[in-house]
């Protein structure tokens, strides 16, 4: 089993707040790779970003990109320049959300 250092704990624990840090390990996350990376790249500052591509491979941030509806246009847009990702290829750039940006 690899654990969380207390250090990784502590630095993923706000960005992953509904789930107890201390009941899982890095197995867990590695299984769920792309809700791991999404959650990361909408919701993470530059030190959850450094760990995450310490932690998961080009391929498999690029995957969570291109197939993630989570994460905003503008945050989708960073990575495909950063990753020369053609815009076609990422769905939110080619499927409107079918949630509404207003609760009205």
């Amino acid at each position: 089993m690899r654990t969380f250092t207390q250090e990784e704990k502590d630095l993923l624990s706000p960005v992953f707040w509904e789930i107890d840090i201390d009941k899982i390990d890095k197995s867990d996350f590695d299984s769920h790779k792309k809700y791991v990376i999404e959650r990361i790249l909408q919701y993470g500052m530059t030190e959850h970003v450094s760990w995450m591509l310490k932690n998961f491979s080009e391929n498999d941030i690029t995957d969570a990109v291109k197939s993630s509806r989570i994460i905003d246009r503008r945050t989708a847009n960073y990575w495909s320049l950063h990753y020369g990702i053609n815009k076609n290829e990422i769905l939110c750039f080619t499927k409107q959300s079918e949630m509404s940006n207003s609760m009205f």
